[in-house]
């Protein structure tokens, strides 16, 4: 893996946030608890590890342990400007902004490429886009 992955520390939502996203983008999850990992440092079914397999988007998430700060998102956002056909990208807006807050709308930009920021229900912010003729 040659790329970053985000890795997104949560308030107790990890394996909540993680289900979500695998079903938003057609995936599964694989999620491993502090007992399995022999932690002490949380609760024993919080998960020490988690992450999205087989699907178009990489993402690791935890529970925030104990004396861990958990997500708070400032100055960031994670972008999926063209990672995927234009009707599925913009499925993928709507999900993402249920129970969640649009930021900015999906819509035409004047450069003619469409875009649109949402920041989830847990926190996360995402730009979304594509270019090409299909309005949102």
């Amino acid at each position: 893996m040659s790329e970053p992955t985000p890795y997104i520390h949560l308030p107790g939502t990890a394996r909540e946030a993680l289900t979500f996203y695998a079903d938003v983008f057609g995936c599964s999850v694989r999620l491993f608890t502090y007992a399995q990992f022999g932690r002490t440092d949380g609760p024993a079914d919080a998960v020490a590890h988690g992450d999205l397999v087989g699907g178009p988007v990489v993402l690791f998430a935890a529970d925030s342990a104990n004396d861990e700060a958990s997500l708070h998102c400032e100055g960031i956002m994670l972008a999926l400007l063209g990672t995927a056909p234009p009707s599925v990208l913009s499925a993928w807006f709507a999900r993402l902004a249920e129970g969640g807050r649009v930021i900015d709308n999906l819509q035409v930009r004047p450069w003619g490429a469409s875009d649109g920021q949402v920041i989830d229900r847990f926190g996360v912010r995402w730009l979304i886009g594509f270019e090409g003729d299909s309005a949102p």
